[in-house]
């Protein structure tokens, strides 16, 4: 496609039928993709919510904040681990199509399972270089130190990894099968679980048929377990091991996703489109 501003022979008026044709062909886009189209009104419903909820617990339970400092701040540092670590597997993942690498590798002695792999510990090291200076910051002004939550924060933190390795894995399983159109998902398909997850209001506040879809997730295990830290100063190991089986169960449908879309993709040849 030509880079230059204006096309040989173009007319040099000003055309709302040029216009038109540009708004016709990305609503064309949208209609073809619907990771597009989903994300159109995504944000806004999903900020409704969250904050509806939060709106709610703070009527009914005023004095709550008051009596947990670093409540808040200790949710959003987690919620960060999470979200930089599917994130870290998905832009990892996505760095191959943008390089139009993928048929390299697919030539390569590398294996899909050492790919997997590879793609987690960047993930991991992704997470780390975002999150310390957060938590460094966390300290200095706020004086809060995620280190308070003791010998359970590598297990928090590794659960929240193991959850975010599942969703990069179902993310870029479907950047496999639908193209770059699916890369919004790897920003906003975690906030899609964000109301239920408890990050930063208890499960209760949530209405009662709400509630076991929730602990469904291993979210909600870990942030209720770190507010039974902070507020109660309980660690609560049956919390820890839910969200350990539950994140064994996920991590096992990410890569039996991924590895459909995978199969699916090589079949029908895209492999080596992936990029174009």
């Amino acid at each position: 496609m030509s880079t230059n501003d204006r096309t040989p022979g173009a007319s040099t008026l000003f055309s709302f039928a040029r216009i038109g044709a540009m708004i016709q062909r990305y609503v064309f886009l949208i209609r073809s993709s619907w990771p597009r189209m989903v994300s159109m009104f995504y944000w806004p419903t999903l900020q409704i919510l969250i904050w509806g909820f939060i709106q709610s617990f703070l009527v009914q339970h005023s004095s709550f904040f008051a009596n947990a400092v670093g409540v808040l701040i200790g949710a959003v540092l987690l919620w960060d681990v999470m979200f930089r670590g599917q994130l870290g597997f998905s832009l990892s993942f996505f760095e191959e199509i943008w390089s139009r690498n993928m048929g390299h590798l697919l030539v390569s002695p590398l294996r899909l399972s050492e790919f997997i792999i590879a793609l987690m510990v960047m993930s991991t090291i992704r997470t780390l270089i975002a999150v310390i200076p957060a938590a460094i910051i966390a300290y200095l002004i706020f004086d809060f130190s995620i280190l308070s939550l003791g010998v359970t924060l590598g297990a928090f933190l590794f659960s929240l990894l193991m959850f975010g390795w599942a969703v990069g894995l179902i993310v870029s399983g479907l950047a496999l099968r639908y193209g770059q159109s699916a890369e919004e998902l790897a920003w906003a398909l975690l906030f899609l679980l964000a109301p239920i997850a408890a990050v930063y209001y208890p499960v209760s506040i949530l209405p009662e048929w709400l509630e076991p879809i929730a602990y469904s997730f291993p979210l909600a295990h870990v942030f209720e377990g770190l507010r039974a830290i902070i507020i109660d100063g309980q660690v609560r190991l049956d919390h820890l091991a839910w969200a350990f089986g539950l994140n064994a169960v996920y991590i096992a449908v990410g890569v039996g996703v991924f590895l459909y879309f995978f199969e699916q993709a090589r079949e029908r040849g895209m492999l080596l489109q992936l990029g174009e």
